[in-house]
């Protein structure tokens, strides 16, 4: 058994027992694990129920077992103060969302400092950011691309009409296959891939454009990572720009 200190960011948790949560965290030091968190509703626990929100950025103590796949949380505190993701309707279901990205995407424990790095740092702009708050998932999804390996090839982008959702590449003629996007919806990626989160605001899409580039995204996720299962909070954020 060893005794650890990381910080870390809370992805999903599942209901044990009555008294008891197996809480998934993305951590700096071990990648993504999963620990038992005892009493999690109770006042006198460890871990209060606000430290669980999906996204939230805890410091955590715990004790890792090496023959076991689950481990035993000592202490969590948080380690990012939040001030707008909990009493915003829009950044909380942002925050559903990009926890399930994550949980869906991040399956191995392996640390990966840069990856964390930007994960945590996208959720510090969340929390403050102020406008363009419509962009914020689908810059999100396009730059977590990079991190997994199959962001868009943007070789050749500029006279190329569709892109290719399987090769991950911009074409000149339709391919043979039916995952890709219209010229339209391809204009609109070539936008977000030079979108960053200081300038959200810069890229204007309609209501339908907004919500078929991330069915797409989406679909582009499912291509390239095979047990990517549908997007529980999809439903949610479609309903929020309607």
């Amino acid at each position: 058994k060893m005794q650890v200190k990381t910080t870390g960011i809370i992805l999903h948790q599942i209901r044990y027992t009555d008294s008891s949560n197996i809480v998934s965290i993305y951590t700096r030091k071990f990648g993504r694990m999963s620990y038992f968190v005892r009493g999690a509703s109770k006042k006198k626990s460890a871990c209060r129920p606000a430290l669980l929100q999906p996204l939230s950025v805890v410091e955590i103590e715990a004790v890792h077992s090496p023959k076991r796949t689950i481990h035993t949380l000592r202490e969590m505190r948080v380690a990012l103060p939040f001030y707008e993701i909990p009493f915003d309707q829009v950044k909380i279901a942002l925050a559903l969302f990009i926890a399930e990205i994550l949980h869906k995407t991040l399956k191995h424990s392996e640390n990966d400092e840069e990856l964390y790095i930007f994960i945590e740092n996208s959720i510090r702009e969340l929390d403050a950011c102020k406008d363009g708050l419509g962009n914020f998932h689908l810059v999100f999804m396009t730059q977590l691309s990079h991190y997994l390996g199959f962001a868009p090839n943007m070789d050749n982008p500029d006279q190329a009409e569709y892109f290719d959702l399987m090769n991950g590449i911009f074409i000149h003629q339709p391919p043979s296959h039916i995952h890709f996007l219209k010229p339209d919806i391809t204009n609109a990626l070539k936008k977000l891939t030079t979108l960053d989160y200081q300038n959200l605001n810069t890229m204007k899409l309609s209501r339908n454009e907004r919500s078929e580039l991330l069915d797409k995204l989406i679909e582009y996720y499912q291509l390239h990572l095979p047990d990517f299962f549908p997007v529980a909070s999809l439903d949610i954020l479609h309903k929020l720009w309607e």
